[in-house]
């Protein structure tokens, strides 16, 4: 089998190119998901200042004691919202849970939409000034990349350019600050302990800006595990299970994970920063006729984003 396809696509061609280069755009996204299942996009409108100011945050935020995070954790939010310590998330399937610690902000929404009574309240942290402004800052702007990214991905798949506008507008997306941490003694975790299992996203797509250490692998289609290099100016997009479902795994959810690092730097701390762009909760998740047919006959029954994203979250032990 060939070596996978990690292209990195101009993002700025999409948004201000031409018909022809849209198009280009559009179907070099579309074989990328077909292939690897990851892309690299530069030119995004994200500043090097801006992602050098929310990593700084990110840093600020998990160097704070113990004691003053877990004043953030609300456990019946299922970790939606603010602060999950060490030991809460499993991968899907896996015993032993993952080696970090993370921070979730969700959907701000301004515009009267009653959707805003299905989302909690972010949290706010009191003891960084700049946390809450800057990481919003990053959502809208990861947001707003999603969006051009869906339009790509539904002319691809032959729909109206719009089709995902609608779901997304107001949508449940997530944005996650994670800190893997030092592992201080590894001869006493588990043998199967690792920063970040094997696993798929639940939502649509996933824009990964940035992070600070390597550690990200992807299963290509060949059952090989190949290390993603981007820039730390790149943004890493990846296919999640919601739309691998919509199209009938005609776009593949990615299996992916984050390996503990070599020995002498496991005393080391890795934070990445990922955005999970999720449809409104009751957003139809049914196969699209277009992508099913005698050699690819449906496989998933019908249900909503909001009841997948209930069903998974329950699968890694975040929800009871």
């Amino acid at each position: 089998m060939s070596t996978p396809y990690i292209p990195c696509l101009d993002l700025n061609t999409y948004v201000n190119g031409t018909e022809e280069q849209r198009k280009k755009f559009s179907d070099e996204l579309g074989k990328a998901f077909n292939d690897s299942g990851f892309v690299t996009i530069t030119n995004h409108g994200v500043s090097q200042e801006l992602i050098d100011k929310l990593y700084a945050n990110i840093k600020a935020l998990f160097a704070l004691p113990v004691e003053t995070k877990r004043k953030y954790e609300k456990v019946e939010l299922a970790g939606q919202r603010g602060y999950t310590s060490a030991g809460k998330e499993t991968a899907k399937g896996a015993k032993t849970a993952d080696l970090k610690e993370f921070w979730q902000i969700g959907q701000t929404v301004t515009d009267g939409d009653p959707i805003k009574n299905e989302y909690p309240e972010n949290e706010i942290v009191e003891e960084i000034s700049d946390f809450n402004p800057v990481t919003r800052e990053i959502y809208q702007k990861l947001e707003e990349n999603g969006k051009h990214l869906l339009r790509a991905i539904a002319t691809y798949l032959g729909l109206p350019i719009d089709y995902f506008d609608k779901h997304v507008h107001n949508g449940n997306s997530i944005l996650r600050g994670i800190h893997y941490f030092p592992i201080e003694n590894p001869e006493t975790i588990a043998p199967d302990a690792v920063r970040a299992g094997a696993h798929e996203d639940i939502n649509l797509i996933t824009l990964l800006i940035g992070a600070s250490a390597d550690g990200l692998e992807v299963l290509t289609r060949s059952n090989e595990w190949l290390p993603i290099k981007a820039h730390h100016t790149d943004i890493v997009v990846n296919v999640g299970d919601m739309l691998q479902r919509l199209t009938n795994n005609k776009l593949r959810s990615t299996t992916h994970r984050v390996v503990n690092p070599p020995r002498e730097l496991m005393k080391t701390s890795r934070f990445s920063v990922p955005f999970f762009l999720h449809p409104r909760s009751n957003m139809d998740l049914t196969s699209l006729e277009s992508c099913i047919d005698a050699e690819h006959p449906k496989a998933y029954s019908d249900m909503t984003a909001g009841e997948y994203l209930d069903e998974r979250l329950r699968e890694i032990g975040l929800k009871m």
